[in-house]
């Protein structure tokens, strides 16, 4: 392998997918062109993100930055992928893994073919609020939370293709989300079932997203009605969120996709650029 490739492995949770490349093979790339280029589902590999690690002694560092290139602070789905990653190669069941957001513990709970389950503690929610905005052309009721990074649920029946675009895009890039947010619509179907919608943070629609789920099950729990333990279905498929008194549990699987090599010439940063 030339010094211009790099080797890469692709995993995903519930159709959400991220390629994972060792921080160290990187150098002075500019993370965020690398990014997009490497997450292009036409012209690269296709990702919603990509992640950047480190291994550590009970685990791994971990950067994350969304498919546009713009970093973003932690990711329930992609720290699963990292797990299952490190966790061929270890004879435990258990990793930390080191975030913009925290420390994240990770359990693997069952392992069947190619799938490795995991229930990961993803800390307590912070700044619980429910609040009126105007987004889309709409005065809309939103609940708003930080589950390691911004997101905004939506409570309610769920929208059709076109409201769902709209006010995804608008509520993510919206003035009062300055570093701007997840989406999520959430509509309860009983206390122990919530079905989603997701506009990711720097993706847009998702089929699945463990931060969001676990947003969603808070916001549906404290203003919906839903229990604190619940399943929360995306298109993807349905995940476990337990919302405890000492924070929320994600339980769900990933899956290694494949490993291989990028092998386009990677992009160079600027004189005098300070991009990552």
């Amino acid at each position: 392998m030339s010094e211009d490739m790099l080797r890469f492995v692709k995993a995903h949770a519930y159709g959400n997918d991220f390629l994972y490349v060792e921080d160290a093979l990187v150098g002075k790339v500019p993370l965020g062109v690398l990014a997009r280029e490497m997450c292009d589902r036409h012209t690269g590999i296709g990702a919603d993100g990509l992640i950047l690690y480190t291994r550590t002694a009970d685990g791994a560092a971990m950067t994350l930055l969304n498919a546009d290139g713009s970093p973003a602070e932690v990711s329930g789905n992609g720290l699963r992928g990292l797990a299952a990653l490190l966790l061929r190669d270890l004879d435990r069941e258990d990793v930390t893994i080191r975030t913009a957001a925290g420390d994240k513990r990770i359990r693997r709970t069952a392992r069947s073919s190619s799938q490795q389950t995991f229930r990961t503690a993803m800390g307590a929610p912070a700044d619980l609020q429910c609040v009126s905005l105007m987004a889309g052309g709409e005065t809309l009721s939103v609940v708003l939370l930080n589950m390691g990074n911004p997101q905004c649920v939506l409570l309610g029946p769920l929208p059709n293709d076109e409201r769902f675009r709209r006010l995804g895009a608008a509520l993510e890039h919206h003035t009062k989300f300055p570093e701007s947010t997840n989406v999520e619509f959430a509509h309860v179907e009983s206390p122990e079932r919530v079905r989603i919608l997701i506009w990711e943070r720097g993706c847009g629609p998702t089929r699945s997203s463990g931060t969001g789920s676990c947003a969603s099950a808070v916001a549906a729990a404290a203003f919906g009605g839903a229990s604190r333990d619940v399943e929360i279905v995306a298109h993807g498929g349905p995940q476990r969120v337990e919302w405890l008194d000492e924070g929320v549990y994600l339980t769900g699987w990933a899956e290694i996709v494949c490993d291989g090599e990028w092998l386009r010439e990677l992009p160079r940063e600027a004189a005098g650029s300070k991009q990552k």
